[in-house]
């Protein structure tokens, strides 16, 4: 296993938030922009953990080409933009804006008055030319849900070959994924392949993952279908 820990990266960020970046891909990112972050898998190329501070927010921002998840660890978020404007995510939620060639204008906004913890991931779509569109997702404790990635056929999820699941984990719920993965635990004591854990760390594997929560935990799985 290849293991990236919060401690182990510098803090940056803008506006109203501070994160640390554990995935910046050679695909968007000059190498003398990466320092220890690492590559992605398939198209996915971007995941930041971040706190945003008492009713800090992102500030109005465009994106284009580009699809956007968010996923709420702790505290809440209040969704404003040109999709979906006036929705709300809470812990454990998670939101996917794909911006397509019409593009999207957003901003998440902390309404309240202390710090929460929201992970963001940036994939590549597929293909150019695509309507903006969102989804949103409310995952049941102890079930990994996908909230990115799959067919065209289908409309639960935005379609492509990246996919990402994520599971609330209780204490005790064991889970095993076979191939090769990035996977973040975002909150809690865990156990990866018989190691313990600490929280926000990033985990590259290459056959199969192992997962047990010790706690209550978050677990985000990116992988990719050729």
């Amino acid at each position: 296993m290849e293991i990236l820990t919060f401690d182990q990266l510098p803090q940056g960020g803008f506006a109203g938030l501070i994160e640390r970046q554990f995935v910046k891909d050679d695909k968007i990112f000059s190498p003398s922009r990466k320092g220890k972050a690492l590559n992605g898998i398939g198209n996915f190329v971007y995941l930041a953990d971040a706190n945003f501070l008492p009713h800090g927010e992102t500030g109005m921002h465009p994106h284009k080409e580009l699809d956007v998840i968010s996923i709420m660890v702790e505290g809440n978020i209040d969704h404003a933009g040109s999709l979906e404007h006036g929705k709300s995510l809470e812990v454990g939620q998670a939101q996917a804006q794909r911006a397509g060639s019409e593009g999207f204008s957003h901003n998440e906004i902390n309404p309240d008055n202390k710090k929460n913890q929201l992970i963001q991931l940036w994939v590549l779509p597929e293909s150019s030319g695509e309507s903006a569109r969102y989804k949103i997702y409310s995952p049941k404790k102890n079930q990994i849900t996908t909230i990115y990635g799959g067919s065209k056929e289908q409309d639960k999820t935005l379609d492509s070959h990246t996919h990402i699941q994520m599971v609330n984990a209780q204490p005790s719920y064991e889970l095993t994924i076979k191939g090769e993965m990035l996977a973040y635990i975002s909150k809690g004591n865990t156990e990866v392949n018989g190691k313990k854990i600490q929280p926000r760390t990033l985990i590259r594997v290459d056959k199969e993952l192992t997962f047990k929560a010790n706690s209550k935990a978050q677990l985000i799985v990116i992988s990719h279908n050729k």
